[in-house]
């Protein structure tokens, strides 16, 4: 049996203005979401503070010039829709590009959104216990309705980050899985990590 069939993530990968993220927020507030921090005591945030945590996030790769502390924005997101509870993880990682023919010592970030695709199952034969993985669509429909519901909101005031890296003799574009709005976009222009690099945005 094929225990790794549904396993992994449905992913989004985005950077959008702490505006934009405050409207897709609302989205979760309607869902009467509860954000935890992944610490061990799980400190629970209110929307507000999120907010807040995010704007902190967006601002450290938006200004002009670098800030004196570290970007962290890592959130386990549970969700009670219905007589499902289920829930998802947010967290911040980085895109890597070249800088003088190595990699660049700081990485352009943005927030990911993930889903797991599979609901574990239990299960005992006459070799032991086990577990399979189902699909998590007819086990969690309404979660991941929510979930497809917010990826396609954010989808829509997005497109397809692109950006070229100075490499070797000429400008090498790079194409990371990762969507931007076109403020945010504006926004990274003008950031000190583009003038740090000498980074050319490519959309328009």
């Amino acid at each position: 049996m094929d225990r790794l069939k549904h396993s992994g993530f449905y992913k989004l990968k985005f950077f959008i203005t702490p505006e934009e993220f405050q409207g897709v927020l609302k989205g979760f507030e309607r869902k009467q979401a509860d954000f935890h921090l992944s610490n061990s005591t799980r400190t629970k945030h209110n929307l507000n503070e999120v907010y807040e945590a995010y704007r902190r996030f967006y601002e450290y790769f938006t200004l002009q010039e670098k800030p004196g502390y570290h970007p962290f924005f890592v959130y386990s997101v549970s969700l009670a829709i219905g007589n499902e509870n289920s829930g998802f993880f947010v967290r911040n990682e980085g895109v890597r590009f070249p800088h003088n023919r190595q990699w660049a010592e700081d990485e352009l970030s943005y927030v990911m959104l993930s889903f797991p695709k599979g609901f574990q199952i239990d299960l005992e034969d006459e070799k032991g216990k086990y577990y399979i993985y189902e699909d998590i669509r007819e086990h969690r429909p309404l979660t991941y309705a929510f979930f497809d519901e917010v990826a396609n909101e954010i989808k829509k005031m997005t497109k397809p980050l692109r950006f070229s890296a100075p490499a070797a003799d000429a400008l090498q574009e790079q194409k990371p899985p990762v969507r931007i709005s076109k403020n945010a976009m504006n926004d990274l222009i003008n950031s000190w990590i583009f003038k740090k690099y000498r980074l050319v945005m490519n959309n328009k």
